[in-house]
C-alpha cells in the first residue's frame, strides 16, 4: 500500500465567509471567492494546487511516460474512417502518424478517386492550445461546407465557410454559436444556432444567406424560456428544415421545406408539458417517437405532413412496458427499430409491407451495438457498430434482404499482446437496500484472481438518463493487465433499464443513484471480487457528483477516489440563473428557489455535507475554461476537503489550464489526462516499480 509522505504542505486557500441565503436558510460559504477566473489570486491558488500535485506525484513521472507510451502503442495511428457515401461523395476521417488531430477528405464517387482534402485539422491547430473542428455540413451542390471551430474550450464556436472548389475560407465568421449548420435547397441559404454569451444556453436560430454580412442575418426563432435549448436540422428525407426546443421533460419542433427558406416555420405539434417527441420523415408522412398518453418508454406514432398536431397521431408500434424503444432508422424497403430490454441494445428490422420482422442476434450480456451513419434511403444495408467489454469496436454492413453480414472494420489493438480470449466479462446483478436488483458490468484479465485479493475500478455516471453501456476500450487494458477488475454500475438515473431507471433517480429520488453505487460497491466485497483496500471509484461531471457523494456516505468503503470534472457544488449552482446550464437542469435536478427541493438537494450537495471525518485518496480534476462544470467547483471542495478532513492521506487537485470540460483537445494529449488518473491509482496499489 502507499506509504509515502508528502513533500511539501498542501496549499491552503484563504477563508472569505459569504452569506448565503434562502427560506429562512443561511449557508456560509468561506470559498466562494474561488468564482472569479479573472482574479490573478485565484489563478496563482490553482497553480500551487498543481505545482503541489506535481512535487508529490513526481515519484510516478517515469511511469507516467510509459504508461502513455503503452496506451499510445495499441492505437493505430495511421488511421481511417470507414467511408460513407453522401449525395455523390466518399466521406473519410483519418489520422496521420504522430498527429494529434483529424483529417477530413471525401473522394468523388469511387474510392479509386483522388483525394479532396477539406480539413486538415493539424494544419488549423498549430496556433493553439486547444482546438476543436465540428458541425462540418455540406452545401446540396457539394460545392461549400460551414464548419464550427473552438479555441478555448468553452464550446462556443465561430463558423466559416470553405469554398471546396478553390479551398477559399471565406473571411466572415459568425461568433458565439454551437457549430453546427444546416443548409437550405438553394445553396446559398443556411441556419444556425447562436448562444446566450453569459449562459451559453442555445437560444436563437438566425438565417445567413451567402454574399450578405453577418450582421444582416435574420433572427428566425428565440427560444425565450430559460429552460429551452432550441437546435437547427435537416430530415432524413432532405424535404425538411427543422428547429427544435427541448428541456428535460419536453419537445417542440417547427419544420419547413428545405427549398422554401423564404417561408415561415410552422409548429410540428406546439409543447405540452412532460410530452416528448422526436420525428423522423418518410414520403408523405411523420414517424413521431413519443412518450404521449404516459407511454414512459416511448412507442411509434404516424401522422400525415400536412396535419401534424398531435391530436392527429396514430399509434404505429405501442408502449411496451419492459422495452424502451430508442430510436428509428428509416429505409425505402424496411425500417429498424433499436431498443432496450433487460438493459441490452436490441435492433428490429421491419420491412415496410409487413412480410418480414426479425432481430439481429446478439449473445453476449457486456454488449453495445447500434446504427451507425446510415444516409441513403434507397438501400438494403444497414450499417451498425458492435463492441463488447472484452472485444473491440467493429463496423459491419447488413444486408437486411439476404441477412449477410460483412465486417467492414474491426478496431486493431496493436503491440502484439492484445487476445480476445485472454479476457472475461460477465454481467451480475447486485440488491439495492430497498430491494431493487442493479446490473453490474464486469471486465477482467482471464488469469486475475476472483478471491478478494483483485483491485477492483468501479466506474458509474447516472444522471440525465444517460445510459454507460458495456463498451470495449484499449486505455482500460493497462488496468487488467495489472490484475485489475473494472466494474460498471448501471445506477438508476441513467436509462439501462428503460425510462423508468431514470425516473427513479431524479429530483427528490437522487439519492438512489448514490446508495446504488455504494450498495454495488458492497456486493463486489461480499462476493470476493476485491474488499475495500483494493476498491476504486470513479465518474466525473456529474459522475463526479456521485464520487462526491459517495465520499461523503461511505469514505471508509474506498481506498482512492478520482472525481473527473465534478458537479459538487449543487445547491449554489443550481440558485445561480446566470452559470451556464443551470436553468435548463430543474427538471433534473429541482429548483431550489422552491424550499422542497433545496432542502433535498442541500442533503446530498457534496460541497455542503463536507465533514470532519476520515476520507480515501482522492485525485480531482478540472478544467479552467470548463462551461458545463465550472472549474470553481471542484477548486471549492477541495479546499473546504482540506480544512476539514481528519486524515493524512492523499488529496490532489489538478486543473488543465488551457482546456475545459472535455479536457486536451488532441488524441494523445487526452490521453495524458487519464494517464494521471491511472498512475493515482495504480501507485495507491502499489503498482508502480
Amino acid at each position: 500500500m502507499y506509504k509515502k509522505l508528502m513533500i511539501t504542505k498542501a496549499p491552503k486557500a484563504k477563508k472569505s465567509p459569504k452569506e448565503l441565503g434562502i427560506h429562512g436558510d443561511v449557508r456560509i460559504d468561506n470559498y466562494y471567492w474561488l468564482n472569479n477566473r479573472e482574479d490573478q489570486e485565484v489563478i496563482d491558488y490553482l497553480d500551487s494546487e498543481n505545482a503541489y500535485y506535481i512535487e508529490n506525484t513526481a515519484h510516478t513521472k517515469a511511469f507516467q511516460e510509459e504508461l502513455f507510451q503503452e496506451m499510445k502503442s495499441r492505437i493505430k495511428e495511421d488511421d481511417e474512417s470507414v467511408p460513407y457515401k453522401r449525395n455523390g461523395y466518399f466521406y473519410i476521417t483519418r489520422f496521420e502518424k504522430s498527429k494529434e488531430y483529424p483529417i477530413y477528405s471525401r473522394k468523388k464517387e469511387s474510392l479509386d478517386a483522388k483525394e479532396e482534402v477539406m480539413f486538415n485539422c493539424n494544419e488549423l491547430a498549430k496556433a493553439n492550445d486547444y482546438f476543436n473542428l465540428r458541425g462540418v455540413s455540406i452545401s446540396p451542390n457539394n460545392q461549400l461546407a460551414s464548419f464550427g471551430t473552438d479555441t478555448v474550450s468553452r464550446r462556443q464556436y465561430h463558423i466559416q465557410i470553405k469554398n471546396l472548389t478553390t479551398g477559399d475560407i471565406y473571411p466572415d465568421k459568425i461568433e458565439n454559436t454551437t457549430g453546427s449548420a444546416v443548409w437550405a435547397a438553394d445553396n446559398k441559404t443556411f441556419f444556425y444556432t447562436k448562444k446566450d454569451p453569459v449562459t451559453l444556453r442555445s437560444d436563437k436560430i438566425y438565417k445567413h444567406r451567402l454574399g450578405t454580412s453577418v450582421e444582416q442575418d435574420e433572427l428566425v426563432f428565440h427560444e425565450e424560456d430559460d429552460t429551452y435549448n432550441t437546435f437547427v436540422y435537416k430530415t432524413k428525407s432532405k424535404k425538411y428544415l427543422v428547429i427544435g426546443s427541448s428541456s428535460t421533460l419536453t419537445t417542440e419542433y417547427q419544420i419547413l421545406r428545405a427549398d422554401n427558406p423564404e417561408g415561415k416555420f410552422k409548429i410540428f405539434s406546439p409543447r405540452t408539458k412532460g410530452l416528448e417527441y422526436s420525428i423522423s420523415h418518410y414520403d408523405d408522412s411523420f414517424y413521431v417517437l413519443t412518450n404521449k398518453n404516459d407511454a414512459i418508454n416511448f412507442k411509434l406514432m404516424v401522422v400525415d405532413e400536412e396535419r401534424t398536431s398531435h391530436e392527429n397521431w396514430k399509434e404505429f408500434i405501442p408502449h411496451r412496458k419492459n422495452v424502451l424503444l430508442e430510436d428509428i432508422e428509416i429505409f425505402k424497403d424496411y425500417y429498424v427499430l433499436f431498443e432496450r430490454e433487460l438493459g441490452l441494445n436490441k435492433m428490429k428490422i421491419v420491412r415496410w409491407d409487413g412480410s418480414e420482422s426479425y432481430y439481429l442476434p446478439f449473445e453476449s450480456e457486456t454488449y453495445v451495438a447500434g446504427g451507425m451513419t446510415n444516409v441513403d434511403f434507397d438501400t438494403e444495408t444497414l450499417r451498425y457498430f458492435y463492441n463488447a467489454m472484452s472485444s473491440p469496436y467493429a463496423i459491419i454492413d447488413f444486408s437486411m434482404r439476404t441477412k449477410d453480414k460483412k465486417i467492414l472494420k474491426e478496431q486493431e489493438v496493436l503491440g502484439g499482446k492484445f487476445r480476445k480470449e485472454n479476457y472475461k466479462s460477465e454481467r451480475i446483478w447486485a440488491v439495492a437496500r430497498d430491494g431493487v436488483k442493479v446490473p453490474v458490468s464486469l471486465v477482467y484479465h482471464k488469469d486475475t484472481k476472483l478471491d478478494g485479493t483483485s483491485p477492483l475500478l468501479q466506474y458509474a455516471y447516472g444522471s440525465y438518463g444517460a445510459t454507460i453501456d458495456p463498451y470495449f476500450s484499449t486505455v482500460r487494458l493497462s488496468l487488467l493487465d495489472r490484475g485489475f477488475v473494472y466494474a460498471i454500475a448501471h445506477v438508476r438515473g441513467g436509462e439501462y433499464l428503460g425510462r423508468p431507471w431514470y425516473e427513479d433517480g431524479k429530483l427528490l429520488t437522487k439519492k438512489n443513484t448514490f446508495t446504488d453505487f455504494v450498495d454495488v460497491s458492497k456486493h463486489l466485497i461480499a462476493e470476493n471480487y476485491t474488499t475495500s483496500e483494493h476498491l476504486y471509484a470513479m465518474g466525473g461531471s456529474a459522475g463526479g457528483l456521485l464520487m462526491g457523494a459517495v465520499v461523503n456516505m461511505a469514505p471508509k468503503l474506498y481506498n482512492g477516489v478520482v472525481a473527473q470534472v465534478p458537479f459538487v457544488d449543487v445547491v449554489t449552482t443550481m440558485l445561480d440563473d446566470s452559470i451556464p446550464l443551470t436553468t435548463g437542469e430543474y427538471d433534473e435536478w429541482g429548483n431550489p428557489h422552491k424550499k422542497e427541493y433545496y432542502d433535498y438537494m442541500k442533503s446530498y450537495s457534496p460541497y455542503d455535507n463536507v465533514e470532519a471525518k476520515e476520507y480515501p485518496n482522492m485525485l480531482v480534476t478540472t478544467g479552467l475554461h470548463d462551461s458545463q462544470v465550472q472549474y470553481w467547483e471542484p477548486a471549492k471542495w477541495v479546499a473546504k476537503l482540506r480544512e476539514y478532513k481528519t486524515d493524512t492521506k492523499q488529496l490532489f487537485l489538478y486543473t488543465n489550464m488551457e482546456a475545459g470540460h472535455g479536457g486536451a483537445s488532441g488524441r494523445f494529449e487526452a490521453l495524458k489526462e487519464t494517464v494521471k488518473e491511472y498512475a493515482f491509482i495504480l501507485d495507491l496499489e502499489g503498482k508502480i516499480r
